[in-house]
């Protein structure tokens, strides 16, 4: 896949304001902090184009990317910051529950963990609210570069045996210094469109 333009269309906090076109859509989500920006800046090409933020949770709206006037790259904002109010935790969870019951384009969701350690009760918790909705979800492994070769597999087994993936999920571990399992989040978008 090359990508040739990006837009950053909307930043939602309603389904009224949602892109009306019907192109596929990929959802993002992981905890505040996963790296979330720097896994779309990798996949476009570019070196700032979604910010980062030294602030974690600060991400309060639903971002609409546009890849190639093609297909939507959707940031949703970061889970389990504890700073976060209970109604700014409320409201984050209805926004997602909005968004997963009433959007038939979406395509797939990139569901993000850190490589480092092992899944969250957040991470836990959202995977199962997805697969409550019955959507197909790749966990993507961030920062892999950062655990050395030879502790890469067991981490990736503790992982897979604390998420107890779905049939038909996959894993892909993922570094936006290496670029390693870019191509394969490329190769899931293309298939699925």
């Amino acid at each position: 896949m090359k990508i040739t333009s990006v837009d950053l269309i909307i930043s939602a906090v309603r389904r009224s304001q949602y892109p009306t076109d019907e192109k596929p859509e990929y959802l993002l989500v992981g905890r505040s902090n996963v790296g979330k920006s720097s896994f779309i800046n990798t996949l476009i090409n570019r070196k700032n184009y979604a910010r980062t933020s030294s602030t974690p949770g600060k991400t309060q709206t639903i971002n609409f990317y546009l890849v190639n006037d093609n297909f939507y790259l959707v940031d949703a904002p970061g889970y389990g910051f504890a700073a976060l109010s209970k109604k700014k935790q409320k409201k984050f969870g209805l926004m997602m529950e909005d968004y997963l019951q009433n959007r038939s384009n979406l395509k797939q969701v990139f569901m993000l963990i850190d490589f480092r350690h092992k899944p969250t009760n957040d991470d836990l918790m959202m995977y199962n609210f997805l697969k409550h909705y019955k959507i197909p979800v790749t966990i993507v492994a961030t920062k892999t570069d950062k655990i050395g070769i030879t502790l890469q597999q067991k981490q990736r087994n503790m992982i897979l045996e604390s998420l107890e993936l779905v049939v038909g999920d996959d894993f892909v571990m993922f570094s936006n210094v290496t670029k390693l399992g870019k191509n394969d989040i490329y190769h899931k978008i293309e298939r699925t469109m």
